[in-house]
Parts: C-alpha cells; structure tokens; sequence
C-alpha cells in the first residue's frame, strides 16, 4: 500500500488515480475519505457532486506545495498553471498533518 510521506513523517495511507478516468472520478460518490488521494497530471479539481468538504494541495513536479486550498462541495476550482499534481484529503487534515506550502511529499510503498 503506498503512503504520502514527508521526508521521514508519514502522513496516511495514500490512493494514486491513475488515468483520466480515475482522476476526474476523484473522491465523488463517497461519504468520506480517510488517507490522501494523489491525482497526478492535474492541474485543477472540481467538487461537483461530492458530500464533504476538502482540502487540495496542488503540488509542482518535485512534488513540493504550491498552494493549499479549501473547497466545499459543489465548486469549480482555478487552474494552477504550475502544479503538475493534486493531494485531495478531507478538510483539516493537511493542517493536522503539518503540510504547508513548501512541503515536499512524496509517494513511498
């Protein structure tokens, strides 16, 4: 199982979408979302259809944080021109994590 790791802090257990089709299902149709969903290739997301709040960390090729943003259901978020990937976890938890912008994360099985 991979996980999203900071250096040597491992944050939680981590799904990678992989695919268009996987990527633009996100975390819809679900009630919750314990651990992170990495979405690579991915510039902006979207919250239509989803039940809870998130939280998205748009991340740049190394994987560091360019932005964090919260998002309530049913929103259309901005491209970020610079991010090559997305961290959508529930809301709060990259706050409870210590992720901030600047934060490199990273995949590790």
């Amino acid at each position: 199982m991979p996980w999203l790791v900071a250096g040597d802090r491992v944050f939680a257990s981590l799904e990678v979408a992989r695919g268009a089709r996987r990527r633009a299902r996100g975390l819809l149709a679900r009630d919750r979302f314990e651990g992170a969903l990495w979405l690579p290739r991915t510039r902006a997301v979207h919250t239509l259809g989803m039940r809870f709040t998130i939280d998205v960390a748009y991340c740049d090729a190394e994987g560091r944080v360019l932005e964090i943003v919260t998002m309530r259901p049913w929103r259309l978020g901005r491209p970020r021109l610079r991010a090559c990937s997305a961290v959508e976890t529930e809301a709060g938890c990259l706050q409870r994590w210590g992720v901030g912008v600047g934060t490199v994360l990273e995949i590790r099985e």
